[in-house]
């Protein structure tokens, strides 16, 4: 017993040493094709310029503060690739995962790169340079990444780099995990069998074909005499919580994966992210990737400033409109909910008479929106400068001053008043104020007020479980022709 154990552990120590292997060489490719997207990125910008040439890069490379701002980067990017998960294992994945993987990386790479060179004015670092290098970048590791799949793909589908697993539990969720498996083979997995007790719907699945491995009292002999590289949990984790904890055990003692169904609170929507608070180990729902949020709010700040600065013009014969056509104050502030719930006072050039908050109880009849929102196309109470600036959303520019203080983003849910918000009567819906409201949204780039209130909700919900810098930049360049249309704005 004792030497088979002892096997067990020299063969997981072994594997564990070949893994880390392979994962620092993979680091050191992705820095070196980094370091060669510089290259190019300066190449493309110089070419046919002479005062950026390749030559006089080098020379300047020769600096200590150049050379202190690459060892820099360097890393800044090894850090934030593994933390976007470029080296955890993506068997399980699909390609287009592990593509959004790469392509989150190589945008926090060419953000950092902006940030890092900004304060030491290097002229070389223009917005033409950036994207050479994001291209570069995300063309070089995405191909390594999309090569290395289709090998090891192909390399199990001949029956090499197996892993074998072991499913515990015999509900639907087990078999059909089971099924997924069985009809991807380039994913490499060997099914070695189910571990249960009869229990109900123990006949369901003996009628399935697959194979009873063991009962739970038999499982530490099975594990010491058989070949498992993984052990799926799929076991209702308060009914079974002492099975779980012996067998975690059990795995930890043989270096045996233990992976658990991210559904075992039936929070798949969420998401369980992995978290050390004061030296414990927590597991902690909707918890959204850091760096992600950093990208985010970094992308909110540049693109609000820029657009800020581009449109002051307008803005400012707005301003003087609205002013001019009845004396009253140029900007609308009104209460509206923000990030969990947080009030915030949001901007907004004034389109309405100045009592139009008041006379809202008169309306309510005549509210064209279903759910707790207000909402009427031919509102008595716009001005007529209102409707001009409601229609081409000239109305909705001074919420970017909002963006800038972080009260809200350039995409997210729309902020509702505190009127609306109190007239919400189901929970899932409130899940749409976990995130900070946005200018432009999914409802407003898919027919806005012709969509009913609980569809509306659902795109919300859609955005906050589909979110990446990639669809913030697809609703924003959708919000254009919206705009156009006369529907870009709420």
């Amino acid at each position: 017993m004792s030497h088979a154990g002892n096997g067990d552990g020299m063969e997981a120590t072994m594997n564990g040493l070949k893994r880390r292997f392979l994962i620092r060489l993979l680091e050191i490719t992705d820095l070196s094709l980094m370091a060669c997207s510089l290259g190019t990125a300066i190449l493309w910008i110089s070419y046919p310029h002479d005062h950026h040439t390749f030559a006089n890069f080098l020379a300047m490379r020769v600096k200590l503060s150049n050379f202190l701002i690459f060892a820099f980067l360097i890393a800044a990017w090894r850090l934030l690739f593994r933390q976007c998960g470029l080296y955890k294992s993506h068997r399980l994945s699909t390609k287009w995962e592990e593509i959004g993987d790469t392509v989150r990386a190589t945008t926090g790479a060419t953000l950092v790169l902006m940030l890092a060179t900004a304060p030491f004015s290097v002229h070389i670092v223009s917005p033409r340079f950036l994207l050479a290098f994001w291209f570069a970048g995300t063309l070089a590791i995405g191909g390594v990444r999309l090569v290395l799949r289709a090998l090891a793909s192909e390399l199990r589908k001949r029956g090499r780099n197996l892993r074998h697993i072991l499913i515990l539990g015999t509900n639907s969720r087990a078999l059909n995990f089971a099924r997924t498996l069985s009809g991807q083979p380039e994913r490499g997995y060997r099914l070695v069998g189910f571990v249960d007790d009869k229990w109900q719907e123990f006949e369901t699945f003996l009628r399935s074909g697959y194979p009873l491995a063991s009962d739970y009292e038999s499982l530490p002999e099975f594990l010491r005499r058989n070949v498992v590289d993984e052990v799926a949990v799929f076991l209702p984790l308060r009914s079974f919580h002492g099975h779980c904890s012996e067998i975690a055990g059990l795995c930890q003692q043989h270096g045996i994966t233990l992976r658990f169904d991210s559904d075992i609170f039936g929070l798949k929507a969420s998401g369980l992210i992995h978290e050390e608070f004061e030296g414990d180990h927590h597991i902690s729902t909707g918890v959204r990737n850091p760096l992600h949020i950093a990208a985010k709010r970094v992308f909110d700040l540049v693109a609000a400033s820029l657009i800020l600065i581009c449109v002051s013009p307008i803005l400012l014969v707005a301003a003087i409109l609205i002013k001019l056509s009845d004396r009253g104050p140029v900007f609308f502030q009104q209460e509206r909910v923000g990030v969990n719930k947080r009030r915030f006072h949001i901007y907004k050039f004034r389109t309405m008479v100045r009592n139009a908050e008041r006379l809202v109880g008169q309306l309510e009849s005549r509210n064209e929106m279903s759910g707790p929102v207000f909402k009427m196309k031919n509102d008595p109470r716009i001005t007529p400068i209102g409707k001009v600036l409601r229609k081409t959303s000239i109305d909705e520019l001074p919420q970017l001053l909002n963006v800038i203080k972080g009260e809200m983003s350039m995409v997210g849910p729309r902020p509702l008043p505190v009127r609306d918000f109190e007239g919400f009567n189901e929970d899932w819906q409130r899940r749409r104020f976990s995130v900070r409201p946005g200018i432009t949204c999914l409802w407003q780039v898919s027919g806005r007020n012709g969509i009913p209130f609980e569809q509306w909700m659902k795109l919300d919900l859609q955005y906050l479980d589909e979110w990446s810098l990639w669809l913030d930049l697809k609703i924003l360049a959708q919000t254009i022709p919206a705009v156009l249309k006369g529907s870009g704005a709420a």
